[in-house]
């Protein structure tokens, strides 16, 4: 009888938890096969080199225009949050001290912020963005909306990508007389960096998929523009095509491309991840 067999035979309740963990993984990975497949089969037959034209028209719902608004929207969104993510995250681990309540409240808000639903934050930037600031439904007014919402995913992932780094790194680069500032970059930020760009490139998944707030910031048009010219992104761009309920097959092409988008950024994600922890060694 071999030692797993003797366990569970000693401890009956350890092949439970066993068998539960494996049927949960079963049916988590059924339901990816499931979704994938679908779009794939729904979406695949209907690509063709028209939907990837320059204009967007009721003839041809291009969806190049909203590709490109997507690709802004995320070059915005991240340079504006991105940097104070990272670093309000250096401030929170390198700088604050342990049990401030400056700190603890930062983190309750970061934890408040991460569980709002996306329309409410699509209802602060109409508010706030369009129409108090005056932007109108804008690329500008969403990619700053966006901005907001995706920080306290960076800054969670990057304080907790600085406490993975160990104690001894810090203390080895104060005792050759490094400064504060000199050791949190050109030591710290190096060893966490895996897991900061890993949690930067999700939240730019996150940005690629978000419709709710980005219909009440953005708008709904299929066009290229300015900063302050209302578009549509990939995902606002199915959402509408769907929604009119005439272009369901050009939808479900549009869903490919998304999909495959989004799942290009988490194999990346994976990858930077895996690259730096190898440079890491």
């Amino acid at each position: 009888m071999s030692e797993k067999m003797k366990t569970y035979k000693a401890h009956p309740m350890s092949f439970v938890f066993m068998l539960l963990s494996v049927i949960a993984i079963a049916i988590t990975v059924l339901v990816f096969i499931m979704i994938v497949g679908y779009i794939l089969v729904r979406g695949i037959p209907h690509l063709s080199p028209r939907l990837f034209e320059w204009e967007y028209n009721s003839e041809n719902v291009s969806m190049l225009p909203s590709i490109i608004t997507t690709f802004e929207m995320v070059l915005i969104s991240m340079i504006i949050a991105a940097p104070i993510g990272v670093f309000c995250a250096i401030y929170l681990v390198e700088y604050a001290k342990r049990g401030n309540k400056a700190v603890k409240l930062i983190r309750l808000t970061t934890e408040t912020l991460s569980g709002i639903p996306s329309i409410i934050y699509g209802l602060f930037g109409n508010m706030f963005f369009v129409f108090a600031l005056h932007w109108g439904r804008s690329v500008l007014a969403g990619a700053c909306t966006l901005a907001i919402m995706v920080l306290p995913l960076i800054i969670r992932s990057t304080e907790e990508a600085l406490k993975s780094v160990d104690d001894s790194y810090r203390e080895a680069s104060f005792g050759l007389g490094a400064g504060k500032l000199r050791t949190i970059f050109v030591i710290i930020l190096p060893s966490a960096m895996s897991g900061i760009l890993s949690g930067i490139i999700l939240a730019i998944g996150r940005i690629v998929g978000e419709t709710a707030a980005l219909v009440f910031t953005s708008g709904t048009v299929a066009k290229v523009g300015g900063l302050f010219s209302s578009q549509s992104t990939l995902a606002v761009h199915m959402y509408t095509l769907s929604s009119e309920g005439i272009y369901m097959d050009e939808a479900a092409a549009t869903a490919v491309v998304l999909m495959v988008a989004v799942l290009l950024l988490n194999a990346l994600a994976t990858w930077v991840a895996k690259k730096f922890s190898k440079g890491d060694k």
